[in-house]
């Protein structure tokens, strides 16, 4: 019976997207709505709580305004929520002057009574920081990410708020990237009223699973691994979107997903498979945007595990990945090879690094050196969804498992439902483990510190969980300056130990691609791989 109520509900859905897309398809654009085809579900809707890009996109790219922004397409920081900021001289004192006549969302649970102000960047921030803070506790598994792996606790140490729309951040040391670490999506802000209403009726609770934000559109409804409604927020402070509604129709596979554009079943669709981009170069119906992605595909080693707790053996297993079959392979030549943890449109990419050349006799000899001359066993869980940074996990795990046969290593492949593989990976229960990053704000630190350092081990974004004292050192060194030369010289000799140490191999960087179906107009692509709709409008 359930089955059939379950099966029922999916066919409806489906009938409910279908009939909405006959109405554009068939030029009826009075309600416009753009169906946007995802590639997976979200984990939830507070970015403060996640750190992907499929749940940013659902949440904090839709829904939420941060203090700052940055212009689309590019990494250039501009006024959001603050109009304006100033810097001390000392580096340690921030301050922004708000916005003013910004308005929140409503739902069915709440209808603001003020506009944004002060009292709401205090608590979106405090609430993260402050252990004390009424709504610090999270519900058993969950955290505070980004704000962690980013070490954010350490570097500020109040937020205060000199009036109604002034508030000042004073640090604990100066910090290089502290304004571009405002525009991230973790940095969003949420309302104080809402949550003080919520706490009221026994329900806090509900601010991190039914979103109020100030953003472009406002959540509508979510149908688990299926659907993602929202609607046009009128009052939006930066102007009402064009769009009347939203859909997002998660679709995991990606030859589903262009087969769905095709059909005008969805208008843009995120990350295609590489053997479809020549297609869709040829597709009259299709414009298909590209851009030099800024992200890193890689294989972790939990260092914390036998036998990746052995340097040789880490060494070994790059020396015995054919980086440039797997290129060739699975990005279709889309992309690069990588040999540094960022990838070389970034500053401070350390070029004068030599990668491990593929070499399966000398990364044979280099296991048996480590103690393992009869090869090893171990697991390998590779991606369940597609990414910016890797368009088939499967078929580049089959790749490497090949390649690593070769040298006596048999690994036994494994892959999980998305937010399990995530939730697992911060957990540190994997022996090898795929991943990837698109970077959050055009700095070298969203990479080295987020993804390999020490504080990002506790908070499970360093998938190795790897904590060298001497690139830890170096990269905290690099957010005390504030000259960009003596930051990259920093983050250059940290390079230099990641490649010796190899706590990861770094895969490939990946050229990006989005399909779009010629009546979308003014959607532009994401620096950081993320999907904006606030600006985009249909034609016939």
């Amino acid at each position: 019976m359930q089955k059939t109520i379950n099966k029922s509900i999916r066919l409806m859905t489906g009938i409910g997207v279908a009939a909405l897309l006959c109405l554009a398809a068939n030029g009826a654009q009075a309600a416009k709505t753009l169906v946007f085809c995802s590639e997976g579900s979200p984990e939830g809707f507070n970015p403060q709580l996640f750190t992907t890009g499929t749940t940013f996109d659902a949440s904090s790219v839709p829904l939420y305004s941060r203090l700052v922004a940055f212009e689309l397409g590019t990494t250039k920081i501009v006024p959001a929520l603050a109009q304006s900021w100033s810097v001390s001289d000392d580096g340690l004192t921030y301050t922004f002057k708000l916005r003013k006549g910004v308005k929140f969302h409503s739902s069915a649970k709440f209808k603001p009574s003020r506009d944004f102000n002060a009292d709401d960047v205090l608590f979106s921030f405090n609430r993260m920081l402050d252990s004390q803070h009424p709504f610090h506790r999270l519900a058993a598994g969950q955290s505070f990410s980004f704000f962690l792996d980013m070490g954010m606790e350490k570097i500020i140490d109040k937020v205060e708020k000199a009036d109604d729309y002034t508030v000042v951040f004073k640090l604990k040391h100066p910090e290089a990237p502290f304004i571009a670490n405002l525009g991230m999506d973790f940095a969003s802000i949420l309302s104080a009223e809402y949550a003080a209403n919520m706490q009221k009726a026994g329900t806090p609770d509900v601010i991190d699973r039914e979103p109020i934000g100030t953003g472009p559109f406002q959540f509508v409804s979510y149908q688990k691994d299926a659907v993602i409604r929202y609607k046009a927020f009128d009052a939006y402070w930066d102007g009402r979107p064009k769009l009347e509604q939203l859909i997002f129709a998660i679709t995991p596979d990606a030859s589903v997903r262009y087969a769905k554009l095709k059909a005008n079943e969805c208008q843009v669709m995120a990350f295609p498979k590489p053997a479809d981009i020549e297609l869709m170069k040829n597709d009259p119906a299709v414009t298909l945007l590209a851009k030099e992605g800024l992200n890193v595909g890689y294989i972790s080693f939990n260092v914390e595990k036998k036998p990746f707790d052995n340097k040789l053996v880490r060494q070994a297993l790059n020396l015995a990945t054919d980086k440039q079959t797997i290129l060739k392979t699975v990005y279709q030549s889309g992309g690069q090879i990588a040999k540094n943890a960022i990838p070389p449109t970034l500053w401070s990419y350390n070029n004068k690094i030599q990668d491990y050349p593929y070499d399966p006799a000398k990364a044979k000899a280099l296991l048996a050196k480590a103690g393992y001359p009869n090869g090893i066993e171990i697991e390998l869980s590779y991606l369940p969804v597609t990414r910016p940074y890797n368009p088939d996990g499967k078929r580049m795990a089959e790749l490497i498992q090949s390649d690593w046969a070769k040298i006596g290593v048999k690994a036994t492949l494994n892959t999980y439902e998305w937010t399990e593989y995530l939730k697992r990976s911060k957990q540190g229960v994997q022996q090898a483990m795929m991943f990837g990053w698109s970077g959050d704000n055009g700095d070298p630190d969203n990479f080295f510190a987020t993804l390999l350092g020490c504080e990002a081990v506790r908070s499970g974004g360093n998938t190795a969980r790897w904590c060298n004292k001497d690139f830890e050192a170096l990269i905290q060194k690099a957010k005390l300056s504030t000259g960009q030369a003596e930051r990259s010289k920093l983050y250059e000799q940290a390079q230099v130990i990641a490649d010796e140490e190899a706590p990861w191999i770094p895969l490939a960087h990946s050229l990006t691609h989005t399909p779009i179906r010629k009546q979308v107009i003014g959607f532009k692509m994401s620096a950081f791989a993320l999907h904006d709709f606030s600006k985009v409008d249909l034609g016939k």
